[in-house]
């Protein structure tokens, strides 16, 4: 007996001492990160939403059912089993050890073989699943392309090993004379087991029971420490991560709006990510809490078109290079001040308009040392990979970051993209047209548009925030049109800033130039507050979501609505009732900030399905795994020479579908469709409207022909079309 407590012990004490030692590791290195005060925040009710939804409920991984299920019965066979694992140490000092109360109770006894049992199911199902997908160096299409598929395989053989012991410690324990064991014939598997072993005799039986308990305890003691080690770090900090994420169910706005004041900025300003130390605390804890799954890249448009950008290989470049980066890291948290502007590099700068902290001349620069300027430039912020990532991982934001450090800092971005700031900065819009044209718009419609003037008349309900493709885009011009006049024949009063409307500043901040996104968002925050805007729709999805979760930061507070969600309204009242001038299938790509970002998935299908003659037709990736257009993140001004073009593997998929018409309610896809449908041929049978413009062809509203298509100069890879 003293033997069996020394061995179990000493095991035990020194795998723990280990693991702890590696775990206050991370714990200090992961607080090494710069602040994110925002994420201490108190709100008790969205974190537990979180956990009981994401970690308890496993909500991600369930979208992938046999995956997910596995996963699922894996994690709470875990959780249960912790009651095997207290058994098992109190068996190390009384054999036979039960709770008290319920620890002869035949439910707990069925329960815990139960979840064995399914545990070992599951191990089955991963098996099969890593060796179905097993990847080669030229298996891209494999979600475990670039991922530690060995880590992987011992992972599983330790929980194979810790259940395997389990289940035969405690048939043994069954045939022990007298039984060991304190449960009934409900622990139905640890009685096969022992029914197997009954021949060997009660005395080998008894050895055996300690012999697997010894080894049952070593197993998962060892474990401990490989987790510690491995990316299965995951199963301790992801409960941790997830309730530090941003919002359990929708992306939103960006997570950080640096104070780009210039009477705060000093030269030792750093904006932006440019060397590991500059990335908060929470993203740090994203690095580590990646558990290489795959998912993201498996849904990332910009690698199933063949470009180099995995979200998952960007963060586990980035967590490696926090790890060999580790003690500088350390020692720059433990002496800033003796450190701080040693060298006046750069480097060593405090993210955000803080002061340096020490020179770090031997910190290796993110990009192009860590992540390849093509990886950086590629990603549209679709947001497919927070959203399929089952521990809440933001790559956007990371991704972001980097890109301001890039432009801010070292002035290097694709040079195509300089077109298009300068025009914002310059003109107020991406193709450098100008204000004066904001409205011409307008005079193809048979009514008057108010245009504010100095205040926003009070009998206005809405102003319309018409957005720099919509007023300039001949394409999207259609768009914003058939929303004005179905608008006004519901009696919904409206006005437009006309020239004192401006870019956003979405593509700017996206493609990492921050400080212009700031002054144009202060700029048009000053426009409506004079002007008394309370209410505004959009029909641009990255307007709406720039006005509705990013101005706020700035001071900027609206009530801010999309025109899909103001249709839906209004046709739900009765204001608006679709005809039968519209007989067709009709399949409907979701916008990337509209869906994803929002959570806007229903309204515009509900206006679909509202149309007598329209039968709606869902593509294969839809709704939440809706595929990118390819525009976003500032990708509509920059060249896209690698790979398939992302709205042409979009498109595809569309007219795969047979729909005679691909709707949307955003003007960007809009514009990027309608491309890819004329590359390929299609523009004679299929056609690309927005929502509004179905509901008004069903309506049999008249449309403007228009003087053509390609009025406005593009200043990007996607032309007007001409004709």
């Amino acid at each position: 007996m003293p033997v069996r407590i020394a061995v179990g012990m000493v095991v035990t004490v020194v795998c723990v001492a280990v693991a702890g030692r590696r775990f206050h590791w991370i714990s200090r290195l992961v607080r090494s990160g710069q602040a994110a005060p925002e994420r201490l925040r108190r709100d008790l009710g969205r974190k537990a939403e979180a956990e009981v939804t994401e970690v308890a409920g496993q909500r991600k991984l369930l979208k992938w059912t046999v995956p997910g299920l596995a996963h699922f019965f894996t994690m709470w066979g875990f959780m249960i089993l912790l009651f095997t694992i207290v058994e098992a140490y109190g068996d190390l000092f009384q054999p036979g050890f039960h709770f008290p109360g319920i620890g002869t109770s035949p439910v707990l006894g069925f329960i815990e073989d139960f979840f064995a049992t399914a545990v070992l199911v599951a191990l089955g199902v991963f098996t099969v699943i890593r060796l179905k997908n097993a990847p080669s160096r030229k298996e891209r299409a494999s979600r475990f392309y670039g991922s530690h598929t060995d880590a992987a395989w011992l992972t599983l053989l330790f929980i194979f090993g810790v259940i395997a012991s389990l289940l035969l410690y405690r048939g043994a324990q069954v045939d022990t004379k007298p039984s060991q064991f304190p449960y009934g014939d409900w622990a139905f598997a640890s009685h096969v087991i022992g029914a197997g072993l009954a021949g060997l005799g009660h005395g080998v039986d008894g050895t055996l029971a300690t012999t697997f308990l010894l080894l049952n305890v070593a197993i998962i003691s060892g474990f401990l420490v490989f987790v510690s080690y491995s990316k299965h770090l995951h199963i301790f900090v992801a409960p941790f991560n997830v309730a530090f994420s941003r919002r359990p169910r929708a992306l939103g706005g960006l997570d950080k709006t640096p104070d780009m004041d210039m009477e705060n900025v000093t030269e030792d300003t750093v904006f932006g990510a440019g060397f590991i130390e500059n990335f908060t605390w929470k993203q740090m804890l994203d690095f580590v809490t990646c558990t290489e799954c795959g998912r993201c890249q498996s849904v990332c448009p910009a690698w199933n078109t063949g470009k180099p950008l995995s979200p998952k290989l960007v963060v586990m470049a980035l967590r490696d290079n926090m790890f060999s980066q580790s003690s500088r890291l350390l020692a720059r948290k433990a002496a800033p001040a003796a450190a701080a502007g040693q060298d006046g590099s750069p480097d060593g700068r405090a993210q955000g308009g803080g002061h340096g902290e020490v020179a770090t001349a031997e910190a290796e620069a993110l990009v192009p040392g860590v992540i390849e300027p093509d990886v950086l430039w590629a990603c549209t912020t679709c947001g497919s990979c927070v959203e399929q990532c089952p521990v809440d991982i933001e790559h956007v934001d990371a991704i972001v970051d980097m890109r301001r450090y890039q432009v801010l800092m070292e002035s290097s971005f694709p040079h195509e993209a300089g077109l298009m700031l300068r025009n914002v900065e310059s003109q107020g819009d991406p193709w450098g047209l100008g204000s004066s044209k904001r409205t011409e718009w307008t005079q193809a419609l048979e009514f008057e548009v108010p245009v504010v003037g100095d205040m926003i008349p009070d009998d206005i309900e809405y102003l319309y925030w018409v957005g720099c493709a919509g007023a300039l885009d001949e394409r999207a011009r259609r768009q914003v049109q058939a929303t004005a006049r179905l608008l006004h024949r519901a009696g919904v009063r409206f006005a437009i800033l006309g020239p004192k409307e401006s870019c956003t500043g979405d593509p700017a901040r996206r493609i990492g130039n921050e400080y212009l996104y700031q002054e144009q968002a202060k700029a048009n925050i000053a426009t409506l507050a004079a002007a008394g805007v309370k209410k505004i729709v959009a029909t641009c999805p990255h307007c709406f979501n720039t006005l509705k979760n990013e101005y706020p930061a700035l001071g900027g507070s609206y009530e801010v609505v999309h025109h899909a969600e103001l249709l839906d309204h209004l046709v739900r009242a009765g204001k608006i009732v679709p005809g039968a001038g519209y007989t067709g299938t009709v399949t409907y790509h979701d916008p990337c900030y509209l869906g994803r970002h929002n959570r806007v998935f229903d309204e515009p299908r509900t206006v679909i399905d509202a149309i007598p003659g329209a039968r709606n037709v869902e593509m294969r990736r839809c709704r939440e795994r809706g595929f990118c257009c390819g525009a976003g993140g500032a990708r509509m001004w920059m060249e896209e020479s690698i790979g398939t073009r992302v709205n042409v593997d979009r498109t595809l998929e569309a007219l795969g579908t047979g729909a005679d018409v691909v709707s949307t309610a955003c003007p960007y896809c809009m514009i990027m469709l309608d491309d890819a449908v004329r590359a390929n041929g299609k523009e004679e049978s299929v056609r690309v409207l927005d929502i509004a413009q179905l509901v008004e062809e069903s309506m049999h509203l008249p449309e403007p022909a228009g003087p053509g298509r390609g009025a406005a100069t593009w200043t990007g890879t996607t032309q007007p079309a001409e004709g």
